[in-house]
């Protein structure tokens, strides 16, 4: 079995040293990609599990199967202030990634030719590390888990993935087509990328495996044909294997990175009036449950995407929808950090002077759909691009600002706006645009 996984390893050590990847331009930044650097900023991650907000100046991160460096860039973009490391098993990538955090002015970056298995070797404990398209390549992702969990540092947080089983299988039956050909007995060239065109090509467009796996664009993207049809060591795996390697690794699981993608409830046509069974049985199942229940009815993603850290870690809190009055008078309101920008401080303006709403899913597109903020909400909250803000000061500017009420020409009482406030925080936070502090 050792051997076989040896093998495995050195295969795909071969094929990324060939085709280093991601083949993304050395030039490009992330910077003008608002949802990539939501995905890799701490405060994301640390806020879901903990509902408080940290910094990131002084954090060590690891991207752990860094490639050619683009998601340590992003890393690096959406992190201010943190030390960035990096390791792959392909040398060719990580030089690549060297010249790619040097080129954007990264200071401090770090890189190494290394497996996972061999974190212990470096000097540090991580504060989060990035695992992104490498746990699936392990015969066993236990492993993998098992060794950044060592060098985790006990409050640390870990984003890794799978891919779905579920979702890719067509690729699985491709990837069993071309062993058969012989195309993976070796490390995978030109003329085996070439096999791949001519043998789809070469089927009808009604035939299953290509209508549901070949793309037109395929013909000109190499990239693509070896990371779908001839990837080594590629493996799918299920919710239920996903939370199995957690437990084997003694992590416990905090999220799905897309979650608002995961939800149950949304599949169904009335979610407040379903068959009787339904209706009894889903509250009570667990969140392993839900997530593998959506799986098997909408297998629509590639990636199972994941947060988890060390077992019993988590802060206790309280929903904001379950606060105090005495909560909510002594909380802070942070907005965050990826809609603090100078781009988005500049539509926000626009918006308030022309009484438009502002478009916040455009600027940060983390729900899967639009998501619109009244005019007279974004001008009670615009203090917020400039620091954190208590709750009191946000309802004395909503005074300030809407002193009558425009129906009863009335004053605005203070209850009238705490309730219009609450509302308005509650709905940004659950959408993740604005960071809910309770103060302690």
């Amino acid at each position: 079995m050792e051997n076989q996984a040896s093998d495995i390893w050195e295969k795909v050590r071969q094929q990324f040293d060939t085709g280093p990847y991601p083949r993304v331009t050395l030039e490009t930044s992330p910077k003008d990609n608002p949802g990539l650097l939501y995905i890799h900023n701490l405060v994301t991650a640390y806020y879901l599990r903990n509902h408080k907000v940290i910094k990131t100046a002084g954090k060590v991160i690891l991207d752990a199967g860094c490639g050619t460096g683009y998601k340590s860039l992003v890393l690096a973009q959406a992190n201010p202030g943190a030390k960035i490391i990096g390791i792959d098993l392909s040398e060719a990538s990580v030089s690549l990634a060297r010249d790619r955090l040097k080129y954007h002015g990264v200071e401090g970056a770090e890189f190494q030719v290394l497996a996972i298995e061999d974190l212990q070797q470096l000097p540090y404990q991580f504060d989060y590390i990035n695992c992104d398209e490498v746990l699936y390549l392990f015969p066993d992702p236990a492993v993998g888990l098992k060794a950044m969990k060592s060098v985790l540092k006990p409050d640390g947080i870990i984003r890794a993935n799978l891919h779905s089983s579920l979702q890719r299988v067509q690729y699985f039956r491709a990837q069993e087509v071309f062993k058969m050909m012989g195309l993976m007995d070796d490390n995978p060239r030109e003329l085996e990328i070439e096999l791949v065109h001519d043998t789809m090509k070469a089927l009808k467009d009604r035939v299953t495996l290509k209508a549901l796996t070949w793309k037109p664009n395929y013909q000109e993207d190499d990239q693509s044909i070896l990371m779908n049809y001839l990837f080594q060591g590629d493996k799918g795996y299920t919710i239920l294997e996903l939370f199995s390697a957690l437990r084997a690794a003694d992590l416990e699981f905090i999220n799905m990175v897309n979650s608002r993608q995961w939800e149950l409830m949304n599949l169904f046509k009335q979610p407040d009036n379903l068959p009787v069974f339904l209706g009894m049985s889903l509250p009570e199942i667990s969140v392993e449950e839900r997530l593998h229940l959506f799986e098997l009815l909408h297998p629509i993603h590639r990636l199972l995407d994941f947060w988890c850290g060390h077992p019993h870690q988590a802060q206790s809190f309280t929903l904001a929808a379950e606060w105090t009055t005495s909560d909510w008078q002594r909380a802070k309101i942070n907005l965050h950090p990826q809609l603090r920008t100078a781009v988005v401080k500049a539509e926000v303006d626009r918006c308030i002077k022309q009484f438009n709403p502002f478009e916040v899913s455009e600027y940060l597109p983390i729900t899967g759909k639009d998501f619109l903020v009244d005019s007279t909400v974004v001008a009670c909250l615009l203090p917020l691009w400039e620091s954190a803000q208590s709750v009191s000061s946000l309802v004395e500017r909503w005074q300030k600002l809407y002193p009558v009420n425009p129906v009863t020409l009335e004053s605005t009482s203070d209850e009238e706006a705490w309730e219009s406030l609450r509302q308005a925080l509650i709905g940004l936070e659950e959408q993740g645009y604005v960071l809910l502090e309770p103060h302690l």
